[in-house]
């Protein structure tokens, strides 16, 4: 069993969806899907464990050897991926049940289930393949059934805010299999790491700098980085509150591990740095983005629009990380993958309760909710001051690893940036405090949310205190990732 781990990583949340269909009580398809998304997690943490100590783990579909068969290569970026999607997906489900009573028609419940389980297929296929065609495969289920559980929304932005991205998103699908077709017309093959090998004899070849361009345009369009951005806002406002708390945390960082894959693993860091200006162009819309989408976010009246530009901003630090093309500037990028991972799946995991209790999450409409819903709205302060960066919290960690990585470099000006970037996350987290602490309740009394909310949310708010006080596990991790992305590719 052991030795199966990356296909069963894969194939155990396939095969549960069509079940999910066969099991006609709603309660027992929520089970049955917590209980699948748990096992995938677990065999994520057998995956690490054994990328950790032993080194990548090659597993050869039907026992066709690659790169004639297809391949899933796990080494230790992706497994921290892994562990990180199902992570996330098993605490949001707990609250899915009780989330999804008063967003979702009953007669959809079960239907839920199904593509939300397709979803979390589409994205552990993503990151666990080492075959370049199965990744747009992937990223189809992925995205397919994304479209899908945002138009569930109880108006009808949701279905403008699906439709929106689903142009935006078939785009971006279109441009990654064109770059993966003339990366195939070049060299003959789809293995990614065969990729990396007979790319380089070509790599001077137009046709290999067309498929880089469709590639990085076309990953940039899912990862929502700036000016690309226009689907996210709508997609995170208008979706069920628990399906916003899943993708915020997981699909955006997705496509960041593919960005990461294809220019480090499959071009070459020579090629992605040297040979194409990749540094300058990302280091400039990553700055761009952060304080475009933090003065956006200051503005907002609607919370959920609120966050969703704030994770813009999150996605610029990232790149900036990534932009530096050094070990501690990935290190800061991967690390900033798993704590915006546990600060936006807990913030939305909040909000999805305020939805619950509130019916709304217009900012007028938390006025003293902070006395009402004390533990909701002191779990969603912790997580804006996470966002922030404030110490003791996981987002602090991050931001400085990222801030050592351009003090390393010289870059002093873009640090600057950085902090002055952080500040303006303390405007719009500060108007919520404003509204929830500082201003009077209106309306009937308003109760604590349930504790199928609470719980979950709790794991994540205690996750993103445990790891800013204690960052050996998340900073072993992702330094092991960075340095080995920086040695042998995949």
């Amino acid at each position: 069993m052991i030795a199966h781990l990356p296909i069963l990583q894969v194939i155990i949340p396939l095969m549960a969806a069509p079940i999910c269909l066969m099991l006609k009580r709603t309660q027992l398809v929520w089970l049955f899907s917590l209980l699948t998304s748990g096992l995938a997690f677990a065999v994520s943490v057998l995956l690490l464990q054994q990328v950790m100590t032993s080194g990548l783990i090659s597993y050869e579909l039907g026992g066709w050897q690659a790169p004639w068969g297809i391949e899933y290569r796990i080494d230790k970026l992706n497994a921290f991926l892994l562990l990180i999607i199902s992570g996330i997906s098993t605490i949001v489900l707990f609250a899915a049940q009780t989330s999804i009573e008063k967003e979702i028609p009953k007669d959809k419940h079960i239907y839920f289930y199904v593509l939300y389980l397709l979803s979390l297929t589409g994205m552990l296929g993503i990151v666990a393949t080492g075959d370049a065609f199965n990744v747009f495969v992937f990223l189809e289920i992925s995205s397919l059934s994304a479209y899908a559980l945002i138009a569930m929304g109880k108006n009808k932005q949701a279905l403008w805010a699906s439709y929106q991205y689903l142009i935006m998103g078939t785009i971006g699908a279109t441009f990654i299999l064109i770059g993966i077709g003339l990366m195939y017309q070049m060299t003959g093959t789809l293995n990614m790491y065969d990729l990396s090998q007979r790319l380089p004899e070509v790599a001077q070849s137009r046709t290999v700098f067309a498929a880089f361009a469709f590639v990085i345009v076309g990953v940039c369009l899912k990862l929502a980085l700036f000016p690309l951005h226009l689907w996210l806002p709508n997609a995170y406002a208008y979706a069920p509150s628990i399906v916003t708390a899943f993708f915020a945390a997981t699909a955006t960082k997705v496509a960041i591990y593919l960005l990461i894959r294809f220019t480090f693993s499959v071009f070459g860091l020579s090629f992605s740095f040297t040979t194409i200006p990749l540094q300058t162009l990302f280091m400039a819309l990553g700055l761009i983005g952060i304080f475009v989408a933090s003065f956006a976010a200051i503005f907002q009246s609607n919370i959920k629009h609120l966050f969703a530009y704030s994770s813009i901003a999150q996605i610029g630090y990232m790149i900036v990380g990534f932009s530096i093309s050094s070990v501690t500037g990935l290190t800061a990028t991967l690390l900033h993958l798993f704590n915006h991972a546990l600060m936006k799946s807990a913030i939305f995991l909040a909000l999805a309760a305020v939805v619950f209790r509130v019916g709304n999450v217009q900012l007028n409409s938390l006025r003293g909710l902070g006395r009402q819903m004390p533990l909701t709205m002191a779990a969603i302060v912790l997580g804006g001051l996470s966002l922030i960066g404030v110490p003791l919290t996981v987002g602090f960690v991050s931001k400085w690893y990222l801030l050592i990585a351009l003090v390393e470099q010289g870059w002093w000006p873009v640090a600057g940036l950085i902090l002055l970037g952080s500040m303006l996350a303390v405007a719009y987290v500060w108007r919520i405090v404003e509204v929830a602490y500082f201003k009077e309740p209106v309306g009937p009394p308003i109760k604590e949310a349930p504790m199928s909310f609470l719980v979950p949310i709790w794991a994540l708010v205690i996750a993103n205190i445990y790891f800013g006080i204690d960052t050996r596990i998340s900073v072993q991790v992702a330094e092991a990732a960075a340095q080995s992305l920086f040695g042998v590719s995949l």
